[in-house]
């Protein structure tokens, strides 16, 4: 998939107020400072259209982004965010389960997972969460570029033995570096495919 046009349709709280689902859609979702941001903009090649930030938790919003005029790529808030007060934090959890429990477009959850740690509890728990609803996802594992190749295939390797505990099988797995534009090609090229298949979902108007 060649990139021609990426630009920001809006940001939102409310699931009402999101563009018509009549195109496919992809969540990016992660842990606070898992990359997201980076990660984006380097699938997008399009520098600051996400706004990276040193500060966990900045994205407070659902953020769409209209690819190619034919895709919508979501940069979600993260999860496992710690300097918020706890209201608000189930503030952020509700909304973020509603859009992925009721998002009639969305055709999968890209979990981001930083390549650099053991398998996670938060990140393990929040993809037990998708498959208990059926949700396709796939897991994007981030900074591989901080690390050698060996120990960031341990860490898959732990994280798909973990996730084997409750799933019969695992998602696809994409290796990323936002530095040098590793894994760019896989991840864009699934969506693509995913793509092809996408049929308009009937939905009800908020209108």
């Amino acid at each position: 998939m060649i990139i021609k046009s990426a630009d920001f349709i809006c940001s939102n709280t409310q699931i009402s107020k999101l563009p018509p689902p009549v195109k496919p859609e992809y969540a990016f979702i992660g842990r606070s400072n898992v990359g997201k941001s980076s990660l984006i903009n380097m699938l997008t090649n399009k520098k600051g259209l996400a706004k990276t930030s040193q500060t966990p938790g900045k994205t407070q919003l659902i953020n769409h982004f209209l690819i190619n005029d034919n895709w919508y790529l979501v940069d979600l808030p993260g999860y496992g965010y710690a300097r918020i007060s706890k209201s608000k934090k189930e503030d952020w959890d509700k909304f973020i389960r509603n859009y992925l429990n009721k998002r009639e477009s969305l055709q999968c959850v890209m979990v981001l997972i930083d390549s650099r740690l053991e398998p996670q509890k938060i990140d393990l728990e929040f993809c037990n969460v998708l498959g208990e609803k059926g949700l396709p996802f796939a897991l994007i594992f981030t900074k591989a570029d901080k690390q050698s190749a060996t120990k960031t295939d341990q860490n898959i390797a732990k994280f798909r033995k973990a996730l084997l505990t409750t799933f019969e099988e695992v998602p696809d797995i994409f290796i990323t570096s936002s530095e040098n534009m590793l894994g760019r090609d896989e991840v864009l090229n699934f969506i693509d495919g995913v793509n092809q298949g996408f049929v308009v979902p009937e939905f009800k108007s908020f209108e």
